[in-house]
């Protein structure tokens, strides 16, 4: 029997499709409807190099799932999913 820890696969960020609300918070996610927002942040970094411009926000699905998902605010209209 083989013990020996395995890395997990990284998890890269996909496209996914995210609908806002006429005050610009998501409502859905894909095909699934946001329950609740429980975090919102914020990161701009990089502007010596590589800039990143991003909208965090973790959000509960109606399906239970936990849910981090982000803006690319270089590209508006832009969303990414974290995770499977």
């Amino acid at each position: 029997m083989n013990n020996a820890l395995r890395p997990l696969p990284a998890l890269q960020p996909h496209r996914c499709n995210v609908s806002l609300s006429s005050a610009g918070q998501p409502v859905a996610v894909d095909d699934h409807r946001v329950n609740a927002i429980r975090e919102e942040w914020r990161v701009e970094q990089g502007w010596w190099s590589e800039p990143r411009r991003r909208r965090y926000l973790e959000v509960i699905l109606d399906n239970g799932r936990l849910r981090v998902i982000y803006e690319d605010r270089r590209e508006p209209g832009a969303w990414w999913c974290h995770g499977g």
